[in-house]
C-alpha cells in the first residue's frame, strides 16, 4: 500500500496491550454504553413513516438489508482500524462510502461521543492521538475499531460489534416507533444472528487485505434507499430520533 501523509500520530508504540476480558466486547455492544447510539434509529424511523417497516417481519427484512450494506461496510472499517490501519486513511474511505451528508454528519457525531466515552473507559495513547487528529469526530466505525484495539480485543471483535450494532439499533428503535412487543424485536435479532456472524467474517477477510491492497479492498456496498431516507429524515421539523 502506498504511503500516505497523515495528521494522525499515535507516538511511540506503548507496548503490548494486555488481553482484555471477553466481557469488554459485551460492554461495547451493550445498548446502555453511553456512546449516543440510543438517540439514533439507523434509518428505521424514516422507514416506519414510509410504511416500509410495519411489523416484525418487515423489521427483519429491513435489518437484513442494512446488515448486508451499511453493516458490512462499517464492520470492515472497524476491523481494519482494530488491526492497526491508519485511521485517517480509513476515515477517507468511510467518507467515500457514505454519499449522504446527513449520514456522514451522524457518523462523526457518534464517533466523537464514542471516543469521549472510550478515553475515560480504556485510556490509551492511540485514542488520544485519534481525538487530536479528528477534533470534530472521525466516522464511528473507525473509532469503534480503534477502541476495540485499545481495549485489547481484535479485528474479529470489532467486525462483529459493528455488524451487531447495525441491526440492534433499528430493532430497539422499532419497539418505540411501532409499539412493537420487545419479544418480537428480540426474535428479529436472533433470526439475523447467523447473518451477523457471516458478515463479521466477511468484513475481517476484507480488512486483512488492506495492508497489501489498500483501503480499496474494503467493501463499498451501497444502500441508496437508506441514503435517500436519511436526507429526508434530516429535514423533518419533528422527529423522535436524531437519525
Amino acid at each position: 500500500m502506498a504511503a500516505t501523509t497523515s495528521a494522525y500520530d499515535p507516538g511511540p508504540p506503548p507496548g503490548p496491550v494486555p488481553a482484555a476480558p471477553r466481557a469488554a466486547l459485551l460492554v461495547l455492544a451493550d445498548g446502555r454504553f453511553p456512546a449516543g447510539g440510543h438517540a439514533h434509529s439507523g434509518g428505521v424511523e424514516e422507514a416506519v413513516a414510509a410504511r416500509r417497516v410495519v411489523d416484525g417481519a418487515t423489521l427483519e427484512a429491513f435489518c437484513r438489508g442494512r446488515l448486508h450494506t451499511a453493516g458490512l461496510v462499517a464492520a470492515a472499517l472497524a476491523a481494519a482500524a482494530a488491526l492497526g490501519t491508519d485511521p485517517v486513511a480509513l476515515d477517507r474511505a468511510a467518507d467515500a462510502r457514505t454519499p449522504s451528508p446527513a449520514l456522514r454528519a451522524t457518523a462523526r457525531r457518534l464517533g466523537r461521543q464514542l471516543l469521549r466515552t472510550a478515553r475515560a473507559t480504556w485510556p490509551h495513547p492511540e485514542l488520544d492521538a485519534l481525538a487530536s487528529a479528528f477534533p470534530r469526530g472521525a466516522h464511528q466505525p473507525v473509532v469503534l475499531g480503534a477502541v476495540v484495539r485499545a481495549a485489547g480485543l481484535d479485528g474479529a471483535d470489532a467486525a462483529h460489534c459493528a455488524a451487531y450494532e447495525s441491526v440492534s439499533g433499528p430493532a430497539s428503535a422499532a419497539v418505540r416507533l411501532l409499539g412493537l412487543d420487545p419479544c418480537d424485536a428480540t426474535r428479529v435479532l436472533a433470526a439475523v444472528a447467523p447473518a451477523v456472524d457471516r458478515t463479521g467474517a466477511e468484513a475481517v477477510r476484507a480488512a486483512l487485505r488492506v495492508p497489501e491492497s489498500g483501503t480499496g479492498a474494503l467493501p463499498a456496498a451501497s444502500a441508496p434507499l437508506l441514503e435517500i431516507g436519511a436526507e429526508a429524515h434530516a429535514g423533518w421539523p419533528v422527529r423522535l430520533f436524531a437519525s
